[in-house]
């Protein structure tokens, strides 16, 4: 039986010098994506090994191989535990373009551009190297890659097909129009308090969830405001409460409801209205 290629045997297989260092430039973000994981991983071995099995980090050093200082070493300077909450990498962070009347070219809004900016600086302190998208305006794109979406389901159907199965909640718009995120057994609904008329401040809800997309067996992380404005607050809850996130979800799918208060596109508070639940 014929082996299939790899990727490393394919860049090397490859005749065109300008698709080869395409692909070499792939593959070497690839590899070393992967071994920032790698360091993840080992660093949350060894304390796992602490933990569970009782052993001094001395004791560990010599299954190792290791000096003590080297891993003191590997404890301090490796990426935290909470990093595998937004994958491997490289990491597609991915904004919608929206058609503007009176505009010839399709634009990207003032808070999608300083969501997606917050959290490609989240990421990079993360040690993730981040790639940006623009999805077009028809919404139709596909996630090569673990990505982002800072959309809801009105600006692209893979977003809208990723909601789809969510068990727990429901990103749609009520009989007057609005959009809100509404429990699917018909619990509860969350507005948008920008929909009322009488609103006294500028505040926001947020949906934020991991979800399978099946077609390219993979999870999209979505980050959807049901107004632009709140896609800002909940990048900023994920900027300050990441670890205890990955606590309780893990790398598994879920979905939850963030709220948020700003001045201007400054956020000045940002919490859980519905809190995270992890799908089966």
């Amino acid at each position: 039986m014929t082996q299939p290629v790899d990727q490393f045997e394919r860049v090397r297989g490859e005749t065109d010098p300008l698709r080869q260092a395409k692909l070499a430039s792939e593959l070497i973000a690839l590899y070393q994506q992967r071994s920032v994981e790698l360091a993840r991983l080992r660093k949350e071995a060894i304390n796992r090994a602490a933990s569970e099995r009782n052993l001094s980090y001395s004791a560990i050093a010599a299954e190792l191989g290791l000096t003590r200082g080297r891993i003191t070493q590997i404890r301090q300077t490796a990426p935290p535990a909470e990093r595998a909450f937004f994958g491997v990498g490289p990491v597609t962070v991915a904004v919608p373009l929206r058609e503007v009347s009176g505009r010839a070219l399709p634009v990207i809004s003032s808070e999608d551009a300083r969501a997606a900016e917050r959290l490609a600086k989240l990421l990079s302190e993360l040690s993730f190297q981040v790639e940006h998208f623009r999805i077009p305006p028809d919404g139709r794109w596909q996630p090569k890659t673990d990505a982002i979406a800072i959309c809801g389901p009105k600006s692209s159907p893979i977003t809208a097909e990723a909601i789809s199965r969510d068990p727990y909640l429901a990103f749609e718009p009520d009989e007057s129009g609005n959009w809100t995120i509404r429990e699917r057994d018909g619990s509860r609904v969350y507005e948008s308090p920008m929909d009322d008329e009488d609103a006294q401040r500028w505040s926001d809800v947020a949906y934020v969830a991991r979800l399978p997309l099946p077609a390219c067996n993979q999870n999209l992380l979505v980050i959807a405001g049901i107004h632009a404005l709140g896609s800002v607050g909940a990048v900023d809850y994920l900027a300050h409460n990441l670890p205890g996130l990955y606590q309780q979800v893990g790398t598994r799918p879920f979905s939850m409801v963030v709220t948020s208060d700003h001045d201007g596109e400054s956020v000045t508070r940002s919490e859980l209205l519905c809190p995270p639940r992890t799908h089966r």
